[in-house]
């Protein structure tokens, strides 16, 4: 990294971890201002509303005009396609359900904590993209029998721990192309064109994979030869312990459970209030190795565990399943928390699983409640 003057290392440091005693930077809460959390309340929603969708955006959000963009899909195919967006347009399109989940929920519950984006457990949404398949379009353009990775380009430009990049990302050839992934470049957000923040005009939409996959801005798709090794892919969103390990690859999602605060909150703690008796509980589970099948609930903070009931919809399989019960609930602070288990037996950890990106952390979520009894009504002044 070059510190002298001028030199880009000025401005952008390396990646570190927080000391015992370091609270959040003056550039950590610039970040957790500019992005934002899906508020756990809106965990009602089947489909989240795009104001509510969680948003993080690692450089500035770039001034795009629809009317002029254009999509390149080139590198090692047969023949390159240059789509401008009515082209696109024409191309038979699916909506799809999917949640999208930021590799880097649950950062700020880590200790040490990496100093990045702090989020604790908000960074999620759900919603119904629509677009044309990725596969169609490496169908068209036909791939060479070398090709083995496609790279994605976004629009947004910056610098990171140094180094000045557009944003970009790949995927294996087999991912990107495979029609039972569903990979989408997609145009519309819940029916209507994407917002800004969202990727505007075009974003790609890949189920199942965390956040830093669904490149937005989406401009060029280039078919490589070799496996790509830009900034994103390889010094980015790694699994690693020690700076000099090369890491595993954050991929798919880790399963995961939320639950949507009972009762009500202080202003300040958020620390939530409810009544004696039996009070509901609900939320959302997703994994993107495969469907969740159990959801449990604790009142002791995982020292015991009650199922909850279920719901998966079938139509949805990239989607997150609502899950919901009913707590007998009593005077005093309890602390509940809520897992959840996939298809291939993953289970949410009761300790978290700490790398020094901060990556994929599904450590279950627990939430503090007071049961209080209902004030009594002031006495009544004496009649005249």
């Amino acid at each position: 990294m070059d510190p002298s003057p001028g030199g880009l290392g000025a401005v952008s440091g390396p990646a570190r971890l927080a000391g015992p005693d370091e609270g959040l930077s003056a550039q950590e809460l610039a970040l957790a201002t500019r992005n934002h959390g899906l508020p756990l309340e809106a965990l009602r929603y089947d489909v989240t509303p795009p104001g509510l969708h969680y948003v993080l955006v690692h450089y500035d959000i770039p001034d795009t005009a629809p009317d002029t963009w254009r999509l390149t899909v080139g590198g090692r195919v047969l023949r390159p396609l240059d789509l401008d967006l009515p082209g696109l347009r024409a191309r038979p399109a699916v909506t799809r359900r999917v949640t999208l989940e930021c590799a880097g929920n649950g950062r700020a519950l880590l200790g040490p904590r990496p100093v990045s984006q702090p989020w604790l457990v908000e960074a999620v949404g759900t919603a119904e993209w629509t677009g044309v398949p990725l596969a169609a379009l490496l169908a068209e353009a036909g791939p060479a029998e070398d090709a083995v990775e496609a790279v994605f380009t976004g629009a947004d430009h910056g610098v990171e721990r140094g180094v000045e990049q557009d944003y970009r990302r790949s995927l294996p050839l087999a991912t990107a192309a495979d029609p039972a992934r569903e990979v989408l470049v997609a145009y519309a957000m819940n029916g209507a064109p994407l917002p800004p923040q969202h990727g505007s005009p075009l974003r790609l939409v890949v189920p199942g994979w965390y956040g830093m996959a669904h490149v937005k801005w989406l401009r060029e798709v280039t078919l490589t030869a070799t496996p790509y090794t830009g900034f994103q892919q390889t010094a980015a969103y790694r699994l690693r312990q020690e700076p000099g390990d090369e890491g595993e690859p954050v991929t798919l999602i880790a399963p995961r459970a939320l639950m949507a605060p009972p009762g009500f909150p202080d202003f300040m703690s958020r620390a939530r209030v409810v009544r004696p008796g039996p009070v509901p509980l609900t939320g959302r589970a997703w994994s993107g190795h495969g469907p969740v099948v159990r959801v449990e609930v604790s009142e002791d903070g995982g020292a015991a565990w009650t199922d909850a009931e279920l719901v998966r919809d079938p139509a949805h399989p990239w989607a997150w399943a609502a899950w919901r019960t009913t707590w007998t609930a009593t005077p005093g602070l309890r602390h509940l928390a809520v897992r959840a288990t996939d298809a291939t037996g993953r289970v949410q950890p009761l300790a978290p699983p700490w790398n020094r990106g901060g990556f994929a952390n599904n450590l279950v979520q627990r939430v503090e409640v007071l049961c209080a009894p209902a004030p009594t009504a002031p006495p009544q002044p004496p009649a005249a």
